[in-house]
């Protein structure tokens, strides 16, 4: 049966490029299964503005790690010591709250998704939004948002990243291999939060091992989505 856990938190780390393998050696030291990296630009405070002119922007690093609240004091102190983020320029991070997880079902929890799920969307009655976050094998994407759709949503956005979990050990010539990931962003209205969960676990079975997670971030305002603002919810 399908097990999901109340107690785990997104902990986002940005640094700059090249440095995202040692914050995901540091949260594995520290407990961690893995993570994902994700590929951006952005622009700190101690970098220049302009060079020659022109506005500049710096390639980032951005790591997601779901980690359970119990050992996320131990991760952060030892991403903080072996990337130096309590230095200057050397990159931040941040926590994020995390209302629903599937998708980790080879952890040994006592708690049943058919209990947990009802209790832990309770919410879903009232007006908003949630951002269901997918992290899956590069190529299944599109079976997370046929999915999702089914379960009434009306579309999914796609990042490209990279990482590793507790099922992927590969090496090539003694280096380790970080597969290639899809990360699916969903924003749901919190009454199909369900439904969408309940689809992309059948459709994917992301539940088996390997195969990816799903996770539920809390949405506290919302633009560009008036049409859906307008929907009244059926329950």
């Amino acid at each position: 049966m399908t097990t999901i856990k109340k107690d785990n938190k997104l902990l986002v780390t940005i640094v700059k490029k090249g440095r995202a393998k040692y914050v995901m050696k540091a949260s594995k030291k520290g407990g961690a299964e893995g993570g994902t990296v994700l590929i951006g630009i952005g622009r700190g405070i101690h970098e220049k503005k302009k060079v020659f002119g022109l506005e500049a922007l710096y390639e980032k690093e951005i790591i997601l790690s779901l980690v359970p609240e119990d050992i996320l004091p131990t991760v952060l102190d030892r991403i903080i010591d072996e990337v130096k983020l309590n230095e200057q320029g050397k990159g931040i991070g941040f926590i994020v709250d995390i209302k629903k997880t599937i998708g980790i079902a080879h952890m040994d929890y006592e708690e049943k998704v058919k209990e947990d799920l009802e209790e832990m969307t309770d919410d879903i009655k009232h007006k908003g939004f949630d951002l269901i976050m997918t992290i899956v094998n590069k190529g299944n994407a599109g079976k997370v948002i046929d999915a999702s759709t089914r379960g009434g949503a009306e579309g999914g956005t796609v990042l490209t990243g990279r990482g590793s979990g507790v099922h992927e050990k590969a090496k090539l010539l003694s280096i380790a291999i970080e597969p290639e990931k899809d990360v699916v962003l969903t924003l749901i209205k919190k009454s199909s939060t369900k439904d969408v969960l309940n689809a992309i676990e059948e459709d994917v079975k992301i539940n088996e091992p390997g195969k990816g997670i799903s996770f539920v971030l809390p949405v506290e305002q919302t633009v560009g989505i008036h049409h859906l603002m307008q929907t009244p919810d059926n329950n």
